[in-house]
């Protein structure tokens, strides 16, 4: 773990806390991101970082350093940890100072970095999906990848009430919007691989990467196009399949919405070939999305 207060890196468990104080904890005044750990090399690093300075601009947090630097103590972590597969969880925070509202008594702003071991999922078996009845939270937030997962929280409790993996909610006009931390998409039955929009809903990394990676299909012919739009929920139930897209699953089908099954009921072709292609990309992609880790 990596602390801005304590000002270096400790691989003690005892020594990883955060200050009570710190506006964090007690407010959720903070920001986080996350980027994955795949054979010594970070996958996507830049564009999680480019998401957090983003969010961090929009929760009015300033940075205690530059991106750079922030960069360097991110890989420097990774090394330290010795962990070649897994994930990096990383915070901005406005910082400790006291226990009131605004964060006008923290001198300074903090930032916390973890590692986290574990290995990505070479095959997704299907799983099912709820309708949420926990609010939406409003696109200000939504937009934003803040510490204030409550409402995430409780969406993700519901569903596992129900015997459910996840639960998906619907925007303020009842289209298709997100799951708890997870993107979602579909392949229509004109094998259109579509997905939400973006503009009331969190950007996921891995759902921008797995719609540059899809043209690989529309040209082998898996896929006939990809498109961007508005989905209703009838269109989404009568889909040929249905998927959640993020950097903690991956690429995870989708076989049975509500009481509703989704295609034949069966992993598709096309989920199988997206997880293919993401895995492919965390082994073997271009730089502009493989950081390498010293070891």
């Amino acid at each position: 773990m990596y602390s801005s207060i304590s000002g270096g890196i400790t691989t003690d468990p005892a020594a990883m806390v955060i200050p009570m104080d710190d506006h964090m904890v007690h407010r959720g005044h903070g920001v986080f991101d996350t980027a994955a750990i795949a054979d010594g090399y970070l996958y996507e690093l830049d564009q999680h970082l480019d998401r957090i300075l983003r969010s961090a601009s929009m929760a009015k947090i300033a940075l205690p350093f530059g991106r750079a630097a922030m960069k360097a103590i991110l890989i420097q972590t990774v090394s330290a940890s010795k962990c070649s597969q897994g994930s990096l969880r990383y915070w901005l925070s406005a910082g400790p100072g006291d226990f009131l509202l605004s964060s006008s008594g923290c001198p300074r702003s903090a930032f916390y970095a973890i590692v986290i071991r574990g290995q990505s999922p070479s095959h997704q078996e299907g799983v099912r999906v709820v309708t949420s009845s926990v609010p939406i939270k409003s696109p200000q937030f939504a937009t934003m990848k803040s510490v204030n997962y409550l409402p995430n929280v409780l969406s993700k409790m519901e569903a596992e009430e129900n015997g459910a993996f996840a639960a998906i909610w619907l925007d303020d006009e009842g289209y298709i919007a997100e799951g708890p931390n997870m993107n979602v998409g579909f392949v229509t039955g004109q094998r259109e691989l579509v997905v939400p929009k973006f503009d009331k809903i969190l950007s996921g990394c891995t759902a921008q990467r797995i719609l540059v990676l899809a043209e690989k299909l529309v040209r082998s012919g898996l896929l006939s196009g990809i498109r961007v739009r508005n989905i209703t929920v009838e269109e989404g139930k009568m889909a040929q399949e249905m998927v959640l897209i993020g950097s903690g699953i991956l690429v995870k089908p989708v076989l049975q919405w509500d009481e509703d099954v989704i295609g034949d009921g069966k992993e598709g072709p096309v989920s199988q070939a997206l997880l293919e292609l993401i895995l492919e990309d965390m082994r073997s992609g271009p730089p502009e999305v493989r950081t390498m880790v010293p070891s």
